[in-house]
Formats: C-alpha cells, structure tokens, sequence
C-alpha cells in the first residue's frame, strides 16, 4: 500500500529530475513539470494522485500568489494598471462570452453551461506567467503587465465561475445581481488584503527575529485567503493586495538578517509548490480519461472540440490586446514619459503570452456532480476534459514558442533598469561619503578609520562613473571595531537614500531590491565580525 509519505517523496524527486532536464534543454520548468506528470501517469500500476480543488484553493494558491504581488513593483504596477485592468477584467469576461457561445452553438451544451467552461479557461495563470516570463530576457514592462494580468484575473474569473455554477445548479440567474455582488467581492478582497497587510507591517516593526519573521511571512498569505473566503469575498484579490502593500513596505521593515533568511525561504516554496502543482495536473490524465469512458461523443469530435476550444482562446486574446493596448492611448492622444507607448513588438508577446494553468483544472474539479434535482450536471466530464487539454496545449504551444518569437521579434531587456541602478548605486554611495565627511568634523579622533572607509567609497563612486576597472574596487578587508562600526552607519545611509529614491519614483522596487541585497551582504559580513 502506497503511503502519502511515498507519494511526496515521489513529487519531489520528479520536481528535482525534472527541473534538472529543463535547465539542461532551456525549457520553462512549468512545462517539462507538466509533461513529466503525463508521462508518469501513463505508467503502468502508477498510483492515482488526484488534485484536490480545496488543496489548490487553500494550499497551493495563496502561497504562490503572494510572493507573485510581494515582488511586483507597485510602481510599475500603478503605470500598468490600465492595459492590466482591461486584460484581468475585459479580457476575461469576452473570453469568458466567446468561449460560451462556442460551447453552445457549435458542442451542443447549455448557454449556462458555456459560460461555466468560459469562466473556467478564460484566465491565463499567474503561476505559469511568473515562472516562464522569469525564466526569459524580455522587457521589464512587459512582465509587469503579464504577472500584473495573471494576479488579478483569477478573482474575476472565480467570481464569473462562482455565477455560472449557481445559474447552473439553480436554473436562475440574474445580471443586476451578479454585478452588485462582483463589486461587493472585489471591494470585499481588496479591504481584507490591505487591513492583513497592514497588521503584518506592524508585526514586522515591532518583531526582530528572522525565524519568526519569515514563518509571519510564510503565514500571511494563508490568512489573508482563509478570512476573506470566510467572509464570502475574493480571497485571491485579498492575498495579491497584502502581498502588494508589504511589497511596498518591506525594504523599511524587515532588517537585514530576515531579508536574507527570508529570500530563500519564499524561493524554495515557490520551485516546490510549482513543481509539485504542474506535475499533479499532468498526473491528473487517468482522471480525464476515466471521465470520458462513459461519453458517447467520438474521439475526433473531442479532438475538435479541444483544438477550437485552444484557437478561441488564442484568436479572441490577440483580437483582444491590441486595441485594449493602444485604444487609450489614440483617444487620449497623451503620451506621458512615465507611459509611453508600448511598441508593436512588445504587445505581441503580450498577446501571445496566454497559458492556462492550475487554477483552470482545479475550478474543474471543483463542479458540483449533480444539481439540485438529482440530475448530473450537463457536460461536466467534457468540460473537465476541454479545461486539461487547453492547459496543456497553451503551456506546450505558447510556452516553447515564446523564446522562439521573442528571438524572432529581436526583444531585448531593456537598459533603463541597468541605467536606474547604477545611478541609484552612484547617489547611496555619494550620500554615504558626505556623511563621513560630517562624521571627521564632529570627530577628528577617528580620523584613521574614517580615512580607510572613505577610499572604499571613494572606489565604489569611481566603479559607479564608470571610470574604474573591472579588477579595481574589492573592497577593503575589516579589522577594527571602528571601521566596523563607522561601516555600518554608512551602509545605514545607503540603505535609506535608495528608499528615498525609491519613494519618489526615481528607482524602481526591482532595482531597490538588488542593490539592498548587496547592502545587506555587507552589513551581514560586518555582522559576523562583531
């Protein structure tokens, strides 16, 4: 008898293997994790792991959403927010509409039922757009806009399934409603989040322990979507809110041991839980087949169904994007620096970037078997079916496609980013200097330290200009307590010119991070010799 420990051991050493092999052919890992479940559930006496949808919904979900928005620049977010409210919101619910009338003219099933499988595929998933847009060289901008879309989207498409399933299930349904009650979860999510993120900031101010900081962290997310679905609203606008807010918070908060006890923490959870969740759906075929044993409907009807299903999904996307894109900005015909216009090649990969993911199969798995008569719920082994075949054609098509058309479109990341951080390097490192300066004149007695610690600055500027060689600039060994102690209060100013910097628009929160880990490096090695 297989145990549960056997099972996790088994996850795990497919997620390793796995995530090996796609480092080895420079292939997104979310689709070699999902092949790979596929191949493993053709094995013979294999035993059957099922998904379960609450495990998704409470497990797997909040966990991976969180870091997701707690890395997200708010700045570049708030840029984006409109190409990303019309792609999470409008994208959704047209796809949402076409797919439904595609399910009903053309397969047969009930409108209200359309519209449950439209609800179900219309999302691209966050998870698969992080793992893959991070594992690529594209422009800042355009992975904001998609990681944006895919936080956002899954609370519209959840609260569009949640009206479905009951117009469904009831036989009855009505718009004015079901509007009023969207607002309502939106706005509901959207308080929850920022009062759990808000409680969380002052935990964070007044707590300084790693351990207990990270395991704080680590619990957020859970909280944020455990109270919110308590309360009927939408626990995923609820965790991408306070993973949001504490984004933003974070670098003021936490000291430098949690951010670097933290960093690895969050990255190990998010390669697990990736791993073990796209595995599972591949895992999740002997289900789909078994489902569709009792169907009648032949085996190249199915196979059409699924391919126009995936085409729908991939036409309406890219009718969609283009004018959702530059519409606003024809009308408004403004054309802001801080929002210019994006190019032609940049929308593309927009449009094509549309993979579906767990949230999809679990909002499948999750349909009810029966309605409130007794009778089997219409079309609910097709549409489980249709929901693991999109999934895996939109992954396996779009996600090895993309390196491909990115190359094509010759997109490069953009120097801005480069441009903003050594700027941002050259103005902490200016800052820290002049405040030895003012250090001497108030205390000539530490002169000698003073002296040692303004020519690593002094090196550090010159680095930052440009003017110094790659072999010039390691910094200077630490002996005295002095330097130390004179090292630390530099590193303090650092630290807070490039959060100034950052609270004033000059530098992103991607740059802030980057150079505060160094800072934090740093202060670490002093730390070890005190």
């Amino acid at each position: 008898m297989t145990s549960i420990v056997d099972i996790f051991v088994g996850l795990l050493l497919a997620v390793v293997m796995l995530a090996l092999l796609a480092q080895k052919l420079s292939v997104p890992k979310p689709i070699l994790f999902v092949l790979g479940g596929l191949a493993l559930s053709l094995i013979p006496k294999l035993p059957e792991v099922q998904l379960d949808p609450q495990l998704v919904f409470q497990f797997f979900l909040p966990p991976l959403l969180f870091p997701a928005a707690l890395f997200t620049s708010w700045r570049d977010f708030r840029a984006s927010l409109r190409p990303i409210s019309l792609l999470a919101v409008g994208l959704v619910l047209l796809t949402t509409l076409a797919v439904a009338l595609l399910a009903h003219y053309v397969m047969g099933l009930p409108l209200a039922v359309g519209f449950v499988l439209g609800a179900i595929v219309s999302p691209p998933d966050a998870i698969a757009a992080s793992a893959i847009a991070d594992s690529l060289k594209v422009p800042r901008r355009i992975v904001t806009i998609l990681e944006g879309e895919s936080l956002v989207n899954d609370a519209t498409a959840l609260v569009a399934y949640r009206f479905a399933v009951l117009a469904v299930v009831t036989g009855s349904f009505s718009l004015p409603q079901a509007a009023g009650n969207f607002v309502i979860i939106s706005l509901g999510g959207l308080l929850i989040g920022f009062i759990i993120g808000w409680l969380a900031e002052h935990f964070h101010q007044r707590v300084e322990d790693a351990p207990i900081e990270v395991t704080v962290s680590l619990l957020t997310p859970f909280v944020a979507y455990l109270l919110a679905e308590q309360l009927h609203v939408s626990g995923v606008l609820a965790v991408v809110t306070a993973g949001l807010y504490l984004g933003w918070r974070m670098p003021e908060l936490l000291d430098f041991k949690t951010r670097l006890h933290g960093g690895p923490v969050w990255e190990m959870v998010e390669f697990l839980l990736n791993g073990f969740v796209f595995i599972l759906i591949g895992l999740q075929l002997p289900k789909v087949i078994d489902a569709l044993s009792t169907q009648a409907i032949p085996v190249h009807r199915l196979v059409s169904y699924a391919l126009m299903t995936t085409l729908a999904l991939i036409l309406v996307r890219i009718l969609w994007v283009f004018p959702a894109i530059y519409l606003p900005h024809w009308i408004s015909r403004r054309h802001p620096k801080s929002n210019p216009l994006p190019r032609w090649r940049h929308v593309t990969i927009i449009a094509w970037t549309g993979m579906r993911g767990v949230i999809s199969l679990a909002a499948a798995l999750a349909l009810p078997l029966t309605l409130r008569d007794g009778s089997p719920f219409p079309g609910r082994d097709l549409i489980l079916f249709l929901t693991f075949t999109v999934i895996l054609g939109t992954l396996v098509l779009q996600g090895l496609s993309l390196p491909l058309l990115i190359r094509w479109l010759g997109i490069k990341e953009d120097v801005l980013s480069a441009s903003e951080e050594r700027k941002a390097r050259l103005k902490a490192n200016q800052e820290a200097f002049a405040s030895l300066n003012e250090i001497e004149e108030n205390d000539p007695a530490k002169a000698d330290a003073l002296r040692r610690l303004r020519l690593e600055y002094e090196d550090h500027i010159r680095q930052a200009e440009g003017a110094a060689s790659a072999s010039v600039g390691t910094p200077l060994r630490l002996f005295s307590t002095e330097y130390e102690r004179l090292s630390l209060a530099a590193l303090q100013q650092e630290r807070h010119t490039i959060i100034h910097l950052r609270n004033e628009n000059v530098i992103s929160d991607e740059v802030l991070r980057r150079i505060q880990r160094d800072i934090d490096l740093a202060e670490a090695r002093l730390g070890r010799r005190q």
